[in-house]
């Protein structure tokens, strides 16, 4: 096997656990405040990868604190608007909505820096929107429709956390700036979850959630596309990164959690449509990935 090819495998199960992770995130908020989920989910991922590689994640260079705090802000409340959303939702709308992030990216460096907007944006901000509106339509209650807005609320702050992350981040050791974000995001959610008193996990369901998606999901999700991007152009790894959607999707019918409906399925294969459609490689347009915090 090349080295190319299991960089591919590895990445395709890294978009994996991200599935797995909205499903077991899903049952776990049910048990434990959902703030207090996130407080000790992003703690244990931060001194994860603090004991992965402790040399690098030790040696701080002039603004990875400080950027890496900003940034981490806006990472916070991008994982606690999707959080949010997950809990009126479910996990299949939750990866969908999610994904826009994808559209919403491009369309924030247009208005935030006037970038051009190219054709296959424009084409695949239309399919996302009428995607979106399929699944919105199709909402049974209010709680699912409102949980819809926090989700895109959601993707347009994971859009902002790209752009900057792109002018922020440009030329810092990767892995120490996710370890600094990271532990941004667990002090932010510990300040949110002491306020109301805190609640530990009450049971050993609910440790597994937070174990596999602070470990896997983040940690070593995070070391994984480091490596496997190394081996690939950027184009690849990121239409690659798209099948989440559809991990999520298959799990979540799997797991009884998302019924199989006529607005599951056209809102999806639209949204994923538009993703692939803003994602697929092109000779004119050639760009750098950052390796995602998921």
């Amino acid at each position: 096997m090349t080295r190319i090819r299991l960089a591919v495998i590895a990445l395709l199960g890294v978009c994996f656990t991200w599935g797995v992770s909205f499903v077991l995130m899903k049952d776990a908020i049910e048990q434990q405040p959902y703030m207090d989920f996130l407080a000790v989910r992003f703690t244990l991922a931060a001194v994860t990868m603090f004991v992965f590689r402790p040399k690098i994640s030790s040696r701080f260079e002039k603004g990875d604190i400080k950027f890496g705090l900003a940034l981490g802000v806006i990472l916070a409340f991008g994982y606690i608007t999707q959080t949010i959303g997950l809990e009126l939702t479910t996990a299949a709308t939750s990866g969908f909505l999610t994904g826009l992030y994808v559209i919403f990216t491009p369309v924030l460096a247009w208005l935030i820096y006037r970038r051009k907007v190219s054709k296959k944006l424009a084409l695949g901000a239309l399919l996302s929107a009428i995607g979106l509106a399929v699944f919105s339509g199709a909402a049974t209650s209010l709680d699912f429709q409102i949980g819809q807005l926090w989700l895109v609320a959601c993707a347009i702050l994971y859009g902002l956390h790209i752009l900057f992350l792109g002018k922020y981040g440009h030329g810092r050791n990767a892995y120490r700036f996710a370890m600094v974000q990271i532990a941004a995001v667990a002090l932010i959610c510990w300040g949110f979850a002491l306020t109301d008193g805190y609640q530990p996990p009450p049971t050993s369901d609910v440790w597994v959630a937070i174990i596999f998606t602070a470990v896997l999901s983040t940690a070593a999700a995070f070391w994984i596309q480091t490596w496997a991007q190394t081996l690939m152009d950027a184009s690849r790894a990121a239409l690659i990164m798209t099948s989440e959607v559809v991990f999520t999707a298959l799990i979540a019918i799997a797991a009884g959690q998302e019924p199989v409906t006529i607005a599951v399925t056209l809102g999806g294969a639209l949204m994923l449509g538009a993703m692939l459609i803003v994602e697929w490689p092109s000779k004119k347009e050639k760009f750098e990935l950052e390796p995602h915090i998921h």
